[in-house]
């Protein structure tokens, strides 16, 4: 009679069990389901940068000629700028090992090939870069994307070996939404970080006007249907921020190595960046800063920063492509640096009038980066990227370069 009995609440319980497993099943991919559509419903939020063009029109064709909006886009022979063309279409690694890039029917290739056998054929899907430096490039593998071994550096304009792969053909390099996060406006990744991340492919390509002025399908919506309205609504206005909040916007892709509390995309324009991410700990100087991808780092820790109410916004202009325009944000420093405020500089008699045009060659110089270094094919040594150092100070061999130059002209 007792072992019937016991065997009779066995299977109760395990029926119990059972039904709360099932039911703990159902929670757990129902809220999967609700994430996921909360993701897409984020996504379905984004009208895309072209639907600015009917009222803002002027601003946005400037925009689209910028090293933001151009950072990423879908690879194609008119956004890759490396060759295909026989005798510039290929690196060289030894005399077994060489990659050969390819037009074929479905696509543009990097392909592998050892003693002249095909290894491996990877497509260029994804550019990432704006060409000012270089290109690098991503390949989907069902739903995750990984970088090709080769890249293009402007400056040699050849294909070199991308950076970090020291004279080795690798395709494995994963490719995760922090990544992403810093080159597009936005892609939807529908499982939680890790090193090899599922994205949808259906990205938002480029630093569009959304990254910056926040999803933008119900602004468009309103002001169509209000032409009058002369009020943005719906949309965020970074002129109006604080100097934190848009300090904020520029560290996220600009303040070095962040540590996410949170998934990727989650920060949007006007949030505070210390409840999505931390700041790496290591970096204590800027020495230890490199020249690459930290500007904020290094701007900070300048006199001008800490002395005035400065932001990015300051010097740059997002809505044009100012690269290069040497008198134009010299001008910018002028507007604080004057005889009347006395703080001018102090070389301006020796320098002459010309000073006015050109104050960023002495006090912010550029400089190799030890981040972005890659290799010339029939080169042992690696190259370093020469970027712009944003730490604002004053640099005595630079200034004895310009010195020196007007002496010989003199």
């Amino acid at each position: 009679m007792q072992t019937r009995k016991t065997r009779h609440l066995l299977k109760i319980f395990s029926g119990i069990a059972a039904s709360v497993f099932l039911f703990s099943q159902c929670l757990e991919k129902k809220g999967k389901k609700e994430a996921e559509n909360n993701v897409n419903n984020k996504r379905n939020q984004f009208a895309g940068g072209a639907s600015c063009v009917g009222c803002h029109k002027s601003i946005y064709e400037s925009h689209i000629k910028t090293a933001h909006f151009l950072t990423s886009a879908a690879a194609t022979e008119k956004t890759i700028k490396g060759s295909f063309e026989p005798g510039s279409n290929a690196f060289v690694f030894n005399s077994r090992t060489s990659l050969i890039m390819e037009k074929r029917n479905d696509g543009l290739y990097q392909v592998h090939y050892d003693n002249g056998v095909e290894k491996k054929a990877r497509r260029f899907d994804i550019v990432v870069g704006s060409a000012t430096k270089g290109q690098t490039y991503l390949y989907w593998w069902k739903d995750s994307l990984f970088q090709l071994p080769l890249t293009y550096f402007t400056s040699v304009n050849a294909w070199c070996n991308s950076p970090g792969y020291a004279g080795r053909v690798i395709f494995g390099r994963p490719i995760t939404s922090r990544c992403l996060e810093c080159h597009t406006t936005y892609a939807y990744t529908p499982t939680p970080d890790s090193n090899v991340e599922r994205f949808d492919h259906n990205i938002l390509y480029g630093i569009d006007c959304e990254k910056c002025h926040g999803p933008a399908v119900q602004h468009v919506q309103y002001q169509k249907e209000h032409p009058d309205e002369k009020k943005g609504k719906f949309i965020i206005n970074p002129a109006t921020f604080s100097r934190q909040q848009s300090l904020d916007l520029c560290t996220l892709c600009h303040g070095g190595r962040l540590n996410k509390t949170k998934p990727s995309f989650e920060f949007e324009t006007g949030d505070t960046l210390a409840n999505y991410f931390t700041k790496d700990v290591h970096v204590t100087d800027t020495a230890s800063i490199d020249v690459h991808g930290n500007q904020f780092g290094l701007l900070s820790a300048s006199k001008c920063f800490q002395l005035s109410q400065m932001t990015c916004l300051t010097c740059h202009d997002p809505h044009k492509n100012e690269a290069g325009k040497i008198e134009t944000f010299s001008s910018r420093c002028m507007s604080c640096h004057t005889k009347e405020h006395n703080n001018f500089c102090k070389m301006d008699k020796k320098i002459g009038a010309s000073i006015t045009q050109n104050c960023i060659d002495c006090h912010m110089p550029r400089q190799e980066s030890k981040a972005v270094v890659f290799l010339e094919q029939g080169k042992d040594v690696p190259t370093s990227a020469s970027m712009r150092n944003h730490f604002i100070k004053i640099y005595p061999d630079e200034t004895e370069k310009i010195l020196s130059a007007i002496r010989k002209i003199k």
